[in-house]
């Protein structure tokens, strides 16, 4: 790995990131499974995706707040062991035959609602961990072993651990954060983002405080809503994408299977040369190339009928996703003061989360409406009209000036 360049506390830091995507993955597959062991009730089945998102909205915000207020090593590492407790309860009571469907979405809420906070805070240490000039390789690394791990490795070894056992991923994945916590806990140093406050304010000033520096910064501002609108398009595209490949493209489920592992080759190759593309073509044609590229994706899911095409399309997608990623969090850890990263993240998390949940709605809604390929000429349109509205946003001058700025200050606490 790059762990000379990039320094031993990276290593740990990126070892710890890939061993828990491993351990969430095997989980992630493992529970609808074991879900369908039990009923074949579409209502409670769904029930999982629920689980899975509810905790980003209802505590990505607060989680911004508490990873800005305590040292963030050790909330992370406090995540870490909470999560292993919930997973060995879930473990033991499988092996028992004493596990449920209540017992199972229990635990995964508290998990997924461990990983809001975590993610938050692990996007917060980043910046205090390796140089600034290193920002853009740490994130694609990053990127680049949780792309493996879930969209690779977790999949089939879920699937293979559950044949075996019911309780084999979620042991795993306990074994998993176990370990993180362990290699996070190694961090040398302190990870608080500035001088703890005289005064305790509320959470919703603290939230304020954030976001109204967020909302200051045009550059950041304007990722963070396309981030949101795309999002909202992508999951409308990817909901109804099973009914695209078996009625429009002709595929079986091998080939559907195929379609997403276009797309996270893509994301795996875009991770992992993704600092020096960026480099040679510029952020600012980074960004550009990849609103071209999420317009062309809509397009050609819906107007080809060449599965090749759409893989195709797929994979520049996903190497696009990664790039975009790398290109936006590095933006966000220079621009933002240590003492709000924490609460600016975590903004950027909840619109995230928010666009994936009403695109997860909407899809089924648009498609059933007005027939299979309308959520993709929507998303064509509207990233016809993003890049329309946002081309001078990004140009050379403006997002240069802002990789060469430094952290910005403290803006005046709001009331």
């Amino acid at each position: 790995m790059t762990g000379e360049r990039l320094g031993g506390r990276f290593a740990r830091l990126w070892t710890a990131s890939t061993l828990s995507a491993l351990g969430s993955g095997t989980a992630t597959v493992a529970a609808p499974l074991y879900v369908a062991s039990i009923t074949d009730d579409p209502l409670v089945v769904s029930a999982g995706a629920a689980v899975s998102w509810l905790p980003w909205l209802l505590f990505a915000l607060p989680g911004g707040v508490l990873a800005d207020r305590m040292d963030r090593r050790r909330l992370m590492v406090l995540i870490d062991w909470v999560r292993v407790g919930a997973l060995a309860v879930l473990a033991a009571a499988m092996l028992a035959d004493r596990a449920g469907i209540a017992l199972l979405y229990a635990v995964l809420f508290v998990v997924n609602t461990g990983e809001v906070v975590f993610r938050t805070a692990a996007q917060a240490v980043l910046p205090a961990v390796v140089p600034r000039s290193m920002l853009e390789r740490a994130n694609g690394w990053l990127g680049g072993g949780t792309q493996v791990m879930q969209n690779m490795i977790a999949g089939p070894l879920g699937g293979f651990l559950f044949v075996l056992a019911a309780s084999l991923p979620f042991a795993l994945n306990a074994g998993t954060y176990a370990l993180s916590a362990v290699l996070v806990g190694l961090l040398a140093g302190t990870y608080r983002g500035g001088a703890a406050p005289r005064g305790r304010r509320s959470v919703r000033a603290e939230v304020a405080e954030g976001f109204r520096w967020l909302w200051g910064q045009r550059l950041l501002r304007t990722m963070t809503v396309l981030i949101g609108l795309l999002n909202v398009t992508l999951t409308a595209a990817v909901a109804v994408l099973v009914l695209l490949a078996t009625e429009r493209l002709g595929l079986g489920s091998v080939g559907y299977g195929a379609l997403f592992t276009c797309m996270a080759v893509g994301g795996v190759l875009g991770s992992l040369v993704g600092d020096r593309l960026i480099a040679a073509i510029t952020p600012t044609w980074t960004v550009r190339t990849g609103l071209l590229v999420e317009a062309g994706l809509h397009l050609a899911l819906a107007a080809s009928r060449s599965a090749a095409v759409v893989g195709f399309a797929l994979f520049a997608f996903g190497a696009h996703s990664a790039l975009w990623n790398i290109v936006a969090n590095s933006l966000r850890q220079r621009l933002t003061p240590p003492e709000l990263m924490g609460r600016v993240g975590s903004t950027t998390l909840f619109v995230a989360a928010g666009g994936n949940c009403v695109g997860a709605l909407l899809g089924g809604v648009v498609a059933a409406r007005f027939g299979i390929t309308a959520p993709y000429w929507v998303g064509f349109v509207v990233a016809v009209a993003v890049i329309a509205a946002t081309w001078r946003v990004f140009d050379r001058a403006t997002v240069a000036a802002a990789y060469a700025e430094p952290a910005a200050r403290k803006p005046a606490p709001v009331p």
